[in-house]
């Protein structure tokens, strides 16, 4: 079995968490801005900005890197190609943004609309993400 090549899971993890930063910006600054900051403001925090914008855009980049390293890892069981970079989008979007976002959810932390928008959204970008990563990474 081939190793995960390192370099490029790092090189398609930008280029994926590149496309996750640019459609979670667009969503958080123009799509969800009143409900995010409803939802703040109904725990009495502060909105968004910052470090902590800061901090979601690594966590973005870092997201890139884990779906690319998914697809490495899936990549000897499925092959390479389009259909693995989606399944590796597929399941790092359950994980984060599915079983996450439903925590957030059931902890009231979302409101329903909040949680189902974010899923909304966010499966066609890891998709898309997962994709671009995937395209990138070669094994040498």
């Amino acid at each position: 079995m081939a190793q995960i090549n390192t370099g490029k899971v790092i090189v398609g993890g930008l280029a994926a968490g590149l496309v996750v930063n640019v459609v979670e910006s667009v969503m958080n600054l123009f799509v969800l801005t009143a409900a995010m900051d409803e939802a703040l403001a109904a725990r009495n925090l502060e909105p968004v900005g910052g470090a902590a914008i800061g901090g979601y855009v690594v966590l973005a980049f870092a997201l890139g890197i884990l779906v690319v390293w998914t697809y490495a890892a899936i990549r000897p069981r499925y092959g390479a190609g389009p259909g693995t970079a989606l399944r590796a989008g597929a399941a790092t979007w359950l994980a984060f943004y599915g079983l996450g976002g439903f925590a957030y959810f059931l902890y009231g932390m979302f409101s329903l609309g909040l949680f189902l928008t974010s899923l909304a959204y966010s499966l066609p970008m890891m998709l898309a993400a997962g994709y671009v990563g995937g395209m990138l990474y070669k094994e040498a």
